[in-house]
């Protein structure tokens, strides 16, 4: 089979949840890119006649029983090939060698680069910082590999045979935090002769395509104050205008300037918002539940019932409301068990969290981006700085920052600790440099000692992390003495509070949020 086609990468998805990352990487180097299932692969390599194939992670182990696989035929189709964790290890065994579970690593691990001049290699530093996820290993690699870097506990962390132009890297390119990952992308695109065209996101284009979807028809939206919603909000009104009612629910788990952020927004567009204040009925709804998954669904539903509700006032006044307006990016489906070997990590309120009888058809033009782009997108059509900057907020709110029961008490202090937080490094000139900030009501309780008496009070974990596009995060390096602010005022400003302290799990395999 000939390796002439029109360009294209084809990724044969495992289930990992950066397949689609992986994608977007390629694309933003200008790459055309298809994404693919194991079952369909050979069926896909002969319809685009790809240039290059790249395997993905996955959540399952090569070596058990029922792990999804492909055709040992693909890597004889002399069209390069570049396995990513779970693929370097179905493509070891599958050639030969051999994978066994191994010693987990989940975060950062340095490469050493053994001295070559492989096209495979090129421009790459001695050592860099690479991205690891896996729990499996592999130990023998198949005739003809040979090793271009290691770790200190994965020899075989980025081997390739160069004859048959197979590479295999046991971690994570696509991940930002792996340094000199877009290097490692373009030469495999450069080995695979791919004609580069960069491309833009276009909001004009954005909008047409909304015009044409929803035709004369009435959308509701559901609208958080946040940058994923305000985005998708903003191209929805700029597209239909006065067919758009964006709906902000007060339910008391939102930041408390979240209502006026919404009416400035959508107030130049002559967009008149609907504001339902349902603060009493969601603490009573949310009463005795403690399980994270419970309480995600248990909102998500409320979210639909109040729209639904609003929604039969609106066809009452002759409007013909067909749609549902979410923020949803990509970061929330793939959580949500996106793909078809995907593990599934929690249920997003605006995804796994809705009601399959849900009478309105979902409208989400930002389905298929990261929050770095929306970021992107958001300043391309002129929103605030404040705005497109603004600190990342869950769906679910503070029900997600507080494990455990959300209680009135315990939702006050949550939102004192998070001012708190955003005052101190404010004042720092630190809140630009963190992707989020945010305090957890932990639910585990410790001695304090306040005023010479005992007391046995909650503990705060404050959870700051850096990030573009949430797929990876590494917590954030503060100075001691902002450490040290942040907990003192936490401890003394905040009621029924003994200490504080700092969480520095990476992700993987820690998530952004707790629940």
């Amino acid at each position: 089979m000939t390796t002439q086609g029109i360009g294209k990468i084809l990724i044969i998805d495992f289930g990992s949840q950066s397949a689609h990352l992986i994608g977007r990487r390629i694309r933003q180097l200008g790459a055309p890119v298809v994404i693919t299932t194991p079952d369909l692969a050979l069926e896909e390599i002969k319809h685009e006649r790809p240039l290059g194939i790249v395997l993905s992670g996955g959540p399952a182990s090569v070596y058990e029983a029922g792990a999804p696989t492909i055709d040992r035929k693909i890597f004889s189709l002399g069209i390069p090939t570049m396995g990513i964790c779970y693929g370097m290890q179905l493509m070891a065994m599958l050639l030969g060698g051999k994978a066994v579970p191994g010693k987990k690593e989940y975060g950062p691990a340095v490469l050493a680069m053994a001295p070559n001049q492989e096209p495979i290699a090129q421009r790459l530093t001695k050592k860099s910082t690479v991205w690891m996820s896996h729990g499996v290993e592999v130990v023998k690699v198949p005739k003809g590999f040979t090793i271009l870097g290691s770790t200190t506990d994965v020899p075989y962390a980025f081997v390739h045979n160069k004859a048959r132009k197979l590479y295999g890297l046991q971690f994570h390119p696509e991940i930002e935090h792996t340094t000199e990952g877009t290097k490692i992308l373009k030469n495999f695109l450069a080995v695979c002769q791919v004609r580069l065209v960069k491309s833009k996101l276009n909001p004009s284009l954005m909008i047409s395509q909304i015009k044409e979807q929803v035709g004369g028809a009435h959308v509701i939206g559901a609208v958080s104050g946040g940058v994923d919603s305000t985005v998708a909000g903003t191209l929805v009104a700029e597209a239909i205008g006065k067919q758009f009612t964006p709906i902000f629910v007060n339910n008391g788990l939102m930041r408390d300037d979240a209502a006026e952020n919404v009416k400035t927004v959508f107030g130049k567009y002559s967009v008149k918002p609907i504001i339902v204040n349902a603060q009493a009925e969601m603490l009573r709804r949310l009463k005795g539940v403690t399980d994270s998954e419970k309480k995600r669904k248990i909102i998500g539903a409320f979210y639909v019932e109040l729209f639904e509700r609003e929604m039969v006032k609106l066809v009452r006044r002759d409007h013909d409301v067909k749609f549902l307006l979410q923020g949803t990016i990509y970061s929330d489906v793939i959580e949500s068990k996106g793909t078809a070997h995907a593990a599934k990590i929690k249920s997003h309120h605006n995804v796994g969290g809705l009601p399959k009888n849900m009478k309105l058809s979902l409208l989400e033009p930002l389905r298929e981006l990261y929050k770095d782009e929306v970021r992107e997108l958001g300043a391309t059509i002129g929103l605030p700085p404040k705005m497109v900057w603004q600190q990342v907020f869950p769906g679910p709110g503070y029900a997600v920052r507080i494990r455990g029961e959300v209680t009135r008490t315990r939702l006050k202090q949550a939102k004192a600790a998070d001012k708190i937080i955003d005052e101190v490094l404010t004042q720092a000139g630190l809140i630009d440099q963190v992707y989020m900030a945010f305090p957890v009501m932990s639910g585990a309780y410790s001695t304090a000692v306040k005023g010479d008496g005992r007391s046995f009070e909650e503990v705060v974990a404050l959870r700051i992390i850096e990030s573009k596009d949430v797929m990876s995060t590494t917590w954030s390096r503060l100075p001691y003495d902002v450490l040290q602010a942040l907990s003192s005022r936490i401890v003394n400003e905040v009621p029924g509070i003994s200490r504080v302290v700092y969480d520095i799990t990476t992700k993987p395999p820690a998530t952004m949020e707790w629940e």
